[in-house]
C-alpha cells in the first residue's frame, strides 16, 4: 500500500511524519519505511521492539522490499526481549533472514534492571516510534531530536544486550 497521502512527507523519502494511532497505521508505517529503504539508500537501519508481534514481517511484499534493499554494505540490527513470535507469524523474514545473516544482527535485551526495548525503527534520516504499544500510538518524522533520543534509547539497549535469534537452531 502507499504512503497516505494527506500525510506530511519526508523530503527524498516519501515518509510520513507526525503522528499515528491504531495497529493500521503502525504496520503501514512500518511498510512504508521497509519499501522506502533500498530507494532512500539507507545503509544501517535498526528495528526494535519487546517482541514483534504487531510487526507485517510476513508478508510477502515486505519480504520483496527486504530483498531490493538487502546488498553489499548494508546492516540491519534487531533489538527484542523475546524473539518468539517470528516462527509462528513472521516466517518469509525468518526465510529471508536466512539469506541475509551477514548483514542482519539480532539482540536481546531482556532482564532484571535493563532497559526497556522501544518499539520503533531508526534510519539515518527517519524514525518511527511507538509511544504507547498497548493502545498503537506513536510518532514518525525526520526530525534530529526524534532521532537522537530513539538512538539513545536503543544504544542503551545495546549495551545491556546480548546475541539471539539464532538462524538455525541446533539440536538433537
Amino acid at each position: 500500500m502507499p504512503a497516505d497521502p494527506s500525510l506530511p512527507v519526508v523530503a527524498g523519502a516519501d515518509l510520513p511524519e507526525g503522528s499515528f494511532s491504531g495497529p493500521q497505521a503502525f504496520a503501514q508505517r512500518i511498510r512504508d519505511a521497509i519499501e522506502a529503504s533500498a530507494g532512500a539508500g539507507w545503509r544501517e537501519v535498526y528495528w526494535s521492539d519487546p517482541d514483534f508481534v504487531d510487526w507485517p514481517l510476513g508478508e510477502r511484499a515486505v519480504a520483496d522490499a527486504l530483498q531490493r534493499w538487502a546488498g553489499a554494505g548494508r546492516r540491519l540490527v534487531l533489538v527484542a526481549q523475546d524473539y518468539g513470535v517470528f516462527e509462528r507469524h513472521h516466517a518469509r523474514f525468518v526465510t529471508w533472514r536466512r539469506m541475509w545473516s551477514h548483514i542482519v544482527e539480532a539482540r536481546v535485551c531482556k532482564g532484571p534492571g535493563l532497559p526497556e526495548v522501544p518499539s520503533g525503527i531508526w534510519t539515518p534520516d527517519w524514525h518511527l516510534r511507538r509511544l504507547d504499544i498497548e493502545r498503537c500510538h506513536g510518532v514518525s518524522g525526520s526530525d534530529a531530536l526524534g532521532r537522537r533520543q530513539l538512538r539513545e534509547n536503543l544504544d542503551e539497549c545495546l549495551r545491556h544486550s546480548r546475541a539471539g535469534f539464532p538462524v538455525t537452531t541446533l539440536g538433537l
